[in-house]
């Protein structure tokens, strides 16, 4: 018999003979039931239903994803994972920094588009990704919160770069005063990452704003929780562990605490990096979150 404690052990109780003692014995870091079912053997199936997919309205070509969050925290590694699943093959459709560095990697508005098929049968999958300039603490560093209030109606025009110290305005050549259905926001995602420290309260502050307009536009919003390896050391070992981590599962309520998104709303993925090679558990975790941004943006675009 055991009973755990608060200091993160077990106090086991053994026999030995006609005596009785108890000695200590480390709290496991799993659960021994995963908390959330995740079925691992049906990529095929999940990575059909993301090819077949095509928005039922007639003025919307492309399903319009918006990553934000804290620099570094792998939008534009995710937007490459994705593609990654989609083709079966490694890809680079947007540039990513190797570092996890206190600096922001994008600079500008910039649609990813993602391959479907080759050559002259060469097309573009319905579901395009918009990365953003990344959120810093202050005023002056990061991506300003007004810009990604005025790119989630549509207002900011392909290729403008982001200036954190003034905003877009009307009166700049990167406004779009004319977005239409195509040009607006199908469903924002907000992109954190498992390793990181505490969210700073400015960049919390920030995050509220933009969830704020989004609410008011009707936009569903979800969460990626990336370097799920990193933060946890039975998730490195096995990915599998991922819904049985009690650290993961922890981060991801706090994260929910602290942003106000749901937890059926937030998936933990991890991205490609060093690998050359495709793996179907970092498929299958990447493929789940896809698959609801497209059932959450349909949803949303039917409304339009």
């Amino acid at each position: 018999m055991s009973k755990p404690t608060n200091w993160g052990f077990y106090v086991v109780r053994q026999h030995r003979g006609d005596r009785e003692h108890f000695v200590q014995a480390a709290e496991s870091p799993t659960l021994d039931e995963p908390w959330r079912e995740l079925r691992w053997g049906e990529k095929q199936k999940t990575l059909q239903y993301a090819q077949k997919y095509m928005p039922e309205k007639d003025d919307i070509r492309y399903l319009r994803v918006l990553l934000y969050g804290p620099v570094g925290a792998g939008k534009s590694s995710f937007i490459n994972s994705v593609s990654n699943v989609l083709r079966g093959r490694m890809t680079i459709p947007a540039l990513a920094s190797a570092t996890t560095s206190d600096k922001s990697f994008t600079k500008k508005y910039e649609t990813h588009k993602l391959i479907k098929g080759r050559g002259s049968s060469k097309t573009f999958y319905p579901v395009v990704f918009n990365d953003i300039m990344g959120l810093e603490d202050g005023d002056s560093r990061g991506v300003h919160a007004d810009d990604i209030k005025l790119a989630l109606r549509g207002n900011v025009k392909e290729g403008h770069k982001f200036n954190p110290v003034s905003p877009l305005t009307q009166d700049d050549p990167g406004y779009n005063p004319t977005p239409s259905a195509d040009d607006r926001v199908h469903v924002l995602v907000c992109v954190m990452s498992a390793n990181a420290p505490q969210i700073k309260s400015s960049v919390l502050e920030k995050m509220s704003k933009i969830r704020e307009t989004a609410s008011d536009l009707g936009i569903p919003q979800m969460a990626m929780m990336t370097h799920i390896d990193e933060a946890c050391g039975e998730t490195e070992m096995d990915l599998r562990n991922v819904y049985k981590s009690k650290h993961l599962r922890k981060k991801m309520k706090d994260f929910s605490a602290a942003v106000g998104i749901p937890m059926n709303c937030i998936f933990p993925v991890k991205n490609y990096s060093e690998e050359i090679d495709l793996n179907d558990d970092v498929d299958i975790l990447i493929l789940s979150a896809l698959r609801k941004i497209i059932d959450f943006g349909d949803d949303f675009v039917e409304k339009i």
